[in-house]
């Protein structure tokens, strides 16, 4: 069986002007997993990523530092199935009927980095509308559509894979939640409970044979935790 380990990126900007540039911190932790992953030997015959600067990233990061190992990377590949989806505009579409039940929703969103139990409440309810919205909208990615994409993604990934080949996915954790969702048959809102438990980098296998993918591990990020700093360990 192959192999494909979906990566989720380093940590982002978080509250900063332009989220998708990884932190001094998230650049740490995607060389962190490099590192790691030369010292298991385990190199990978592919890799890809989505098109967002903080995926690519850390994908470089992570490949670089094994590259200085004397490891051998592949050249990365991009492919927009496995960007994120658009939390800018998910909250754009539902802040109306947000404000109906939270009416500081707006000073929140504007001072995200400093509330950020506030702004996790306000991104849980918009996810739940998100989720349940069965409304088409033009130029809108509902959840639906999204898990179209991210499904597609998968299987052009499994239409080139060879046996027993070993495949990088550095993406985002909303990506992970729908593919999660897609294999596992796991409720959509329950997929996103596991959602926020995602760690930045962390590592999430599934075994592939053939056409069929199964769950091996989620959200491994032992190449953190055996540093022994909890400020390594981030979410967000």
């Amino acid at each position: 069986m192959g192999s494909i380990y979906l990566i989720r990126h380093g940590q982002a900007s978080f509250g900063a002007a332009n989220y998708d540039v990884l932190s001094p911190l998230g650049v740490q932790q995607a060389e962190h997993l490099g590192e790691h992953l030369s010292h298991l030997n385990l190199t990978f015959d592919r890799a890809i990523s989505g098109q967002l600067q903080r995926q690519q990233h850390t994908a470089t990061a992570a490949l670089g530092r094994q590259a200085e190992h004397g490891l051998a990377t592949p050249d990365l590949e991009c492919d927009s199935a496995f960007d994120e989806f658009d939390a800018d505009q998910v909250f754009r579409a539902y802040l109306p009927e947000l404000l109906k039940t939270e009416p500081d929703a707006l000073s929140i969103l504007q001072n995200a980095g400093k509330q950020r139990a506030a702004f996790q409440r306000l991104f849980v309810a918009v996810i739940t509308m998100w989720l349940n919205d069965q409304q088409p909208r033009e130029g809108f990615e509902r959840w639906q559509d999204f898990l179209s994409r991210v499904e597609q993604g998968l299987q052009r990934l499994l239409a080139k894979s060879e046996k027993g080949q070993n495949i990088a996915v550095f993406t985002s954790g909303g990506t992970i939640t729908a593919a999660l969702h897609l294999i596992t048959g796991i409720p959509a809102n329950h997929a996103f409970d596991l959602n926020w438990q995602i760690v930045n980098t962390s590592v999430n296998r599934l075994r592939f044979r053939d056409q069929r993918l199964t769950l091996a591990s989620f959200n491994g990020h032992t190449h953190l935790e055996l540093l022994k700093n909890p400020d390594l360990i981030t979410y967000r």
